[in-house]
């Protein structure tokens, strides 16, 4: 990773103490931050207006070029500068800082939703209560960042650091952050960036400033196979498997961090006659801890040789050896942006002062990369409530009250990070 701009980083990345504190509860009861919550205020009816639009709008994993097209042009419509969709899929737009030299504060949400292509996404309204497959996870992140913009707008605030708004793709499931990611590994903003808030789940009193990683495996056992009867005694790569997941789970992990594993798909053989020729299974670990999740990988990875050499042990080669691929199909970085850093500090701070009880947590985002890279970074909720996330059911209530609560508790963040200029 190149270097960057070091002097706006630098600061929320140190330790927040009292100044971060008294900075939060300044922009909270400045007139500026009265003008931002009378705009959204006054904006909310097209907040939800372009939250049902996006919705209905499909985003498949790794089909999210549409639901990108229409984002894209509703940025333009805004008169944010430099729209943009890289090769990856993402969609990025700059509302630019007076001071150039202090980088950008990149807001994010993901484009993608977790439903397969074909999914029912007709937003059903009952009242203030709107039901579809992701319109809570997370296309109300979306909607959130055109109205923040345009709150910023009508409230005539400029900020120091540019605001780099960041539509991602790939952040669910086996897109494993990969928008984020060639953000990082690609983007011409990569250098500026300062600090990164992604907006993504819903409760406003959620700060997430810990990045649980995962390791993802495809594991493959290989045999000759044959008739269940005419060839019985020859090694089989089922057992083999069952020897393996047998031995995963037990595995004993320590509750804090708390680190986990699972086996979530399995698969494999042709007929109920047969001896399988492969068997094969998807394996999920996690930790909050980098160091905890690299040792549980280790011992993971030693079992599945092991698990192959007792199964040509057991039984007849004659016909040929189990055999074991291992491919690893996700990679999320673990890490952590400490509490007392200024942006957890500032975030935290916010989110108490606006009389919410404050929830610190560890989480999968988008944030997980830039983390990981030690750029500061947290995940924010976007307002209101919500439930049945990543099922058919999914809900979300848009009463005008506590939405807009919500949006301006993140924007206070926003806004004291990046700082209100006086020009």
């Amino acid at each position: 990773m190149p270097d960057v701009e070091p002097t706006l980083r630098a600061l929320l990345t140190a330790s927040g103490g009292d100044d971060a504190a008294q900075d939060a509860r300044a922009l909270l009861s400045s007139p500026a931050f009265a003008r931002l919550v009378e705009a959204l205020d006054a904006d909310h009816d097209r907040f939800v207006e372009q939250l049902i639009a996006l919705t209905q709008i499909p985003s498949p994993p790794f089909g999210e070029a549409k639901r990108a097209a229409a984002y894209a042009e509703l940025l333009r419509g805004q008169g944010l500068q430099e729209v943009d969709t890289d090769a990856e899929g993402n969609v990025t737009a700059l509302r630019p800082g007076t001071d150039p030299s202090a980088g950008v504060i990149v807001l994010c949400s993901h484009l993608d939703t977790v439903f397969p292509a074909g999914t029912d996404v007709t937003v059903k309204r009952e009242g203030t209560v709107l039901r579809a497959p992701g319109v809570g996870d997370d296309t109300r992140g979306l909607a959130v960042l055109l109205a923040m913009s345009r709150a910023l707008d009508k409230a005539a605030i400029r900020t120091r650091a540019g605001i780099l708004f960041l539509a991602s793709v790939g952040e669910e499931g086996a897109g494993d952050l990969r928008g984020v990611k060639a953000f990082f590994r690609d983007s011409r903003w990569r250098d500026r960036v300062a600090g990164f808030i992604a907006m993504d789940g819903i409760d406003p009193a959620r700060l997430v400033h810990g990045a649980v990683g995962s390791k993802r495996y495809r594991i493959t056992f290989r045999g000759p196979g044959g008739h269940s009867f005419g060839a019985f005694g020859l090694v089989n790569p089922m057992f083999a498997l069952a020897r393996a997941a047998d031995d995963l789970s037990r595995i004993r992990v320590a509750a804090r961090p708390k680190t986990t594993f699972s086996i979530g798909k399995v698969g494999g053989g042709t007929s109920i006659n047969a001896i399988p020729e492969e068997a094969w299974m998807e394996v999920d670990l996690r930790s909050a801890s980098a160091e905890a999740l690299a040792v549980l990988e280790e011992r993971f990875l030693a079992i599945l040789p092991q698990a192959a050499a007792d199964e040509n042990a057991a039984r007849d080669t004659s016909c040929g050896e189990i055999s074991v691929e291992v491919k690893q199909i996700g990679d999320r970085p673990a890490g952590v942006t400490p509490a007392e850093s200024r942006i957890a500090h500032v975030a935290a701070t916010v989110i108490g002062a606006q009389g919410y009880e404050l929830v610190h947590e560890f989480s999968s985002t988008d944030s997980n990369i830039p983390i990981s890279l030690g750029i500061p970074a947290v995940t924010l909720g976007t307002g209101g409530s919500g439930g049945r996330a990543h099922s058919l059911e999914e809900w979300i209530d848009v009463e005008q009250g506590p939405s807009v609560k919500g949006v301006a508790t993140a924007m206070a963040t926003i806004l004291t990070l990046a700082g209100v200029s006086s020009n």
